[in-house]
């Protein structure tokens, strides 16, 4: 499950503004600012949703223990490009699939 610590992690990672976040993610900035403050995440589709957008853009999150067991959580980002789809601007009848 994602904690409060990879969520911050993982945003400063990939350089990506709450202002940003919150537009890949539907929530307000407001909802990502409580968020990174809180100790953890009492609402789960609050959570799936952040931890969705940020694994789009290439984050990977590993679990307390998931390569070894004395090691917490944290996150990696994967090499290579992401395919970041089109932007709004972009899309029209020709690529609307």
């Amino acid at each position: 499950m994602l904690t409060v610590s990879q969520l911050r992690a993982a945003r400063a990672m990939i350089a990506l503004t709450v202002d940003e976040l919150a537009t890949l993610t539907g929530l307000s900035s407001s909802d990502i600012h409580d968020a990174e403050k809180g100790e953890a995440f009492s609402d789960a589709l609050l959570a799936s949703r952040l931890q969705g957008a940020l694994e789009s853009r290439g984050i990977v999150f590993l679990a307390a223990g998931q390569e070894d067991a004395s090691i917490g959580p944290g996150i990696r980002l994967r090499s290579g490009q992401q395919d970041e789809g089109l932007r709004p601007e972009r899309l029209n009848a020709t690529n609307d699939d």
